[in-house]
């Protein structure tokens, strides 16, 4: 196989070498295999702009072979998804800006399909699902963008094994962010309420996975630790999220399971419920409220109120109620 130019990502003491060209067609799994060799993209720069189109939403593998990640702290928002054996998996929007690279990308789930019904025909980066559920991923009301469909997108990283080296070029998907507008997530920014317990450190734990947001007064941030290590990235941009939501849901059995046999947790995002909104290094018990699948979610205190987030990075946990 002829080799491709490589792109070098290098941050937080850590190199990826990625591959140029695309997927080759992929597949409706994780398979690993590498693509077909391609052009290089050319370079895009992160870069705020008027709304373009809808938000790009990426499926991010998070088991510990995948990181450090690529392109995380540029998201806007990260949903935090509990996945088979109790472990997780992160679904990163992206509206603001465009990280030159994305990933590693993995599968989608089911509940992914209900989730992203708060934007308005979003894009859907992923690298494939369970066969039975790919009808309804097309048949979704988003834009699907499974590896092979464009040209370019995707890139198998020289330094990891598979399926944990697949990368996205993002702007080979859309021609610029499409800017804040194009969150309609339903979420409010502004002061915080007046109430609140001091509360610097959370931790919100899976079966098999455990997340930890820790307030950094100097700047004015949450630092992020994963399974007990502090997040990285390889291109120097870590996570830092102004506000974590840890949304308490249900977690029902789905009709899906994984090559161990294991079942795919649907994980009900339309509904309402409790939730915590930590920022500014508080806690603020909060409800949240999503009555159809089109809608936004609405965070309110339990007087009725708005509960304002501050302005940056959002982190969504979707904790079991």
């Amino acid at each position: 196989m002829r080799r491709a130019a490589v792109v070098v990502l290098v941050g937080a003491g850590t190199a990826v070498a990625l591959l140029a060209g695309c997927t080759g067609g992929g597949g409706p799994h994780d398979d690993g295999r590498a693509p077909e060799p391609g052009p290089a993209p050319s370079p895009s720069p992160t870069r705020t702009a008027e709304r373009a189109g809808p938000v790009l939403a990426v499926k991010v593998d998070n088991a510990p072979p995948a990181r450090p990640h690529t392109g995380l702290g540029a998201a806007d928002i990260v949903y935090v998804e509990q996945v088979e054996g109790g472990l997780s998996r992160l679904l990163a929007v992206y509206a603001s800006s465009l990280p030159k690279a994305v990933g590693p990308v993995r599968s989608a789930r089911e509940s992914d399909l209900e989730l992203l019904r708060q934007f308005e025909r979003p894009t859907l980066a992923f690298s494939g699902a369970q066969t039975k559920l790919l009808p309804l991923v097309d048949r979704a009301p988003l834009r699907a963008e499974p590896p092979g469909r464009t040209p370019g997108a995707y890139v198998r990283g020289s330094g990891r094994a598979a399926p944990h080296n697949l990368y996205l070029h993002p702007h080979r998907l859309l021609p610029a962010p499409p800017g804040k507008a194009a969150l309609t997530t339903g979420f409010t920014y502004g002061a915080a309420p007046g109430d609140g317990r001091t509360e610097t450190t959370r931790t919100v734990r899976y079966p098999a996975a455990r997340f930890t947001f820790t307030w950094d007064a100097s700047r004015d941030r949450y630092r992020v630790a994963l399974d007990g290590t502090a997040a990285a990235t390889t291109d120097g941009q870590p996570p830092e999220p102004a506000t974590v939501v840890v949304q308490h849901v249900r977690m029902r059995p789905s009709g899906y399971f994984d090559s161990r046999g294991s079942n795919t947790p649907y994980t009900e995002t339309v509904g309402a419920g409790t939730a915590e909104v930590l920022r500014g290094g508080k806690s603020y018990d909060a409800l949240w409220k999503r009555p159809e699948p089109g809608d936004g979610t609405r965070f309110t205190t339990p007087g009725g109120e708005p509960l304002n987030f501050a302005d940056g990075q959002v982190w969504v946990v979707l904790a079991k109620g």
